[in-house]
């Protein structure tokens, strides 16, 4: 059964951080707040943790839509290609934020990622998603906590997702009540022609 630990977002606490940490760095998985939904997710080097993400999600890990969040936009060049001075103010006044951009990646990319090309890359307005990456010293595995509620898409009560994914996590990691709008997503593949993929939280009047 997954340890629920308590985390407050204004001030997290460095020994639970520590925590989270250590249990990523063992090949865990943990769900956690970001500044949109709760996430599912893992350590992006680990990669058979990243193959139980997609099973808990039911699906294929190479078929797997999974973003990376990363602390700040000094992470960008560890698995993206390099970007135009443009897109780089566009990343600098949306990041951090709720919003994925969908970018080119590089030669760095996990394995299982660079037959995409592609990866979505986050850094959420959540101090402690932000911390937990921080503290591990790379990327974490992002992917959306959803319900089966027709109405309700996305679980936002920590505890009832406790309730249903204790059995399959190693953390939950209660921050409190989530958002049920997920992030806006922007491909930039294309520096020239940058195109909204998804509405969501994320302010289109920033892009």
């Amino acid at each position: 059964m997954a340890e629920i630990i308590r985390i407050y977002p204004e001030n997290p606490n460095p020994k639970e951080i520590a925590k989270v940490v250590k249990v990523l760095q063992k090949g865990g998985v943990i769900i956690y707040p970001t500044d949109t939904v709760y996430g599912l997710g893992c350590d992006i080097t680990k990669n058979k943790a990243m193959e139980r993400v997609a099973r808990i999600r039911g699906v294929k890990l190479a078929k797997a839509h999974f973003s990376f969040v990363c602390h700040d936009l000094s992470h960008l060049t560890d698995y993206t290609k390099q970007i135009s001075n443009p897109i780089y103010k566009l990343l600098n006044r949306t990041l951090p934020g709720p919003f994925t951009f969908i970018m080119n990646g590089n030669n760095n990319l996990p394995k299982v990622f660079k037959a995409k090309k592609t990866v979505g890359i986050r850094i959420p307005d959540n101090r402690i998603a932000l911390d937990i990456v921080k503290e591990l010293g790379n990327p974490i595995i992002s992917t959306s906590i959803h319900d089966e509620d027709e109405v309700i898409e996305y679980t936002t009560d920590p505890e009832l997702i406790a309730e249903k994914y204790g059995n399959l996590v190693d953390i939950v990691i209660d921050g409190g009540y989530g958002s049920n709008v997920a992030s806006t997503i922007v491909d930039i593949t294309d520096e020239d022609n940058v195109v909204v993929v998804r509405e969501g939280l994320g302010d289109l009047e920033l892009i």
